[in-house]
């Protein structure tokens, strides 16, 4: 059975890392909103403008990132470039006095989450026994997300504490930034086998990929139809009566969730086929949007929440082990890059298409649409072939 302490040190390293850098992230994520339209007086249009600008750009970077890793087979400096880029846009949001300056401040963070991903899913890969790369996934999703659970935590405190005075909490949430960006600095190391071995395969882009990979990306992409902004909880909450006051719980309820069962979904993947794993998960998350799309009660939706949660817990980590278990060694980067794009481009079309939706007939139509994109991302998964 595996166990925690057999996982490599560099697995350990990338989870306290993303859990340092999520802490500080989500924090400016559940206080982006009232900053925006409370703080600079900005029209609700404008977040939507911001993110989509911000999350387009971070699209192109997962796709560069990852094969320029793959080229010269080093992860460690796109890993320290995609942190560094994060932490330094941290100070950027509270001394932003206008929409530009947040838009700066958005589009620096998200081209640092689209450099590092690619190439910090690959070392994983690299470093972690194929038996065991299911539970090293799901360590370094439920690390990340312990940081995800606390920050709308941490935000309504520090909002108390501080008298509602959202630039001080800004000033403060960046402080695990840097701290993220400086424990990868000395604490992560490159192992000599990547930098001795370079990639000879020339890159010839989509076509270039295994064809494997290219069938989860196509899943990945359809998936992401369905996976519209965890926003749409937190309005879907305020609907059935929540106080905006105790919006961020919504996020921490659905971290919880995601929390609690990351690692046992990606330990169980290792001994399973992790293709019956992920038509699971998939189907968690139609039972949670037909759920979320006739509840009427804070409970009930707050149970679509936890579903939600659950649900990322078992896709998450194992489509990345999926992807990392059918790329060839020379393009674990590229492909890690290939499926990210893919999957932020629809994830971007789906926020898109929920706040049409939720405008013009409301979230009951929001979450059928959404429960329908899954469904259909499950059966072309049930159609693959099984590969461990």
């Amino acid at each position: 059975m595996t166990t925690r302490s057999s996982l490599p040190r560099t697995v350990w390293i990338l989870g306290i890392v993303s859990l340092l850098m999520d802490l500080s992230s989500e924090i400016y994520h559940a206080l982006l909103p009232a900053f925006l339209t409370v703080t600079l007086g900005l029209p609700v249009v404008a977040m939507g403008a911001l993110d989509g600008v911000a999350e387009a750009t971070a699209n192109i970077a997962k796709l560069v990132s990852g094969r320029l890793s793959d080229r010269n087979q080093r992860r460690k400096p796109w890993i320290l470039l995609g942190y560094g880029m994060a932490a330094l846009s941290k100070p950027l949001f509270p001394l932003a006095q206008g929409a530009l300056p947040v838009l700066g401040a958005r589009f620096v963070d998200r081209i640092g989450k689209g450099i590092r991903g690619a190439p910090r899913d690959a070392m994983i890969a690299d470093e972690t026994p194929p038996e065991l790369r299911g539970a090293a996934y799901g360590l370094r999703q439920a690390l990340d997300t312990v940081g995800a659970f606390l920050a709308p935590l941490v935000a309504i405190g520090l909002m108390l504490l501080l008298a509602d005075d959202i630039r001080a909490v800004f000033w403060i949430a960046a402080v695990p930034a840097v701290l993220s960006f400086l424990f990868a600095w000395i604490m992560l190391h490159e192992p000599e086998r990547h930098i001795a071995i370079k990639s000879t395969v020339a890159w010839g882009g989509w076509r270039s990929l295994d064809k494997q990979v290219k069938r989860l990306i196509g899943v990945g992409f359809l998936f992401g139809l369905a996976r519209f902004s965890e926003g749409f909880l937190i309005l879907k909450a305020m609907d059935v009566g929540l106080a905006p006051t105790w919006s961020p719980l919504v996020l921490a309820l659905f971290s919880l969730a995601f929390l609690v069962l990351a690692y046992p979904a990606g330990a169980l993947s290792d001994r399973i086929d992790p293709k019956s794993l992920l038509l699971g998960g998939i189907a968690v998350l139609v039972a949670a949007d037909l759920w979320l799309a006739q509840s009427s009660t804070l409970w009930a939706v707050l149970t679509g929440v936890a579903l939600w949660g659950a649900h990322m817990a078992l896709t998450q980590g194992i489509f990345a082990r999926m992807i990392a278990d059918a790329a060839p060694e020379s393009q674990r980067a590229s492909s890690f890059g290939a499926f990210f794009f893919a999957s932020g481009v629809s994830a971007l079309l789906a926020s898109l298409g929920a706040g049409l939706l939720w405008d013009r007939g409301g979230p009951a139509d929001t979450f059928t649409a959404a429960a329908g994109a899954a469904a259909m991302a499950g059966a072309m998964l049930y159609l693959l072939p099984s590969r461990r």
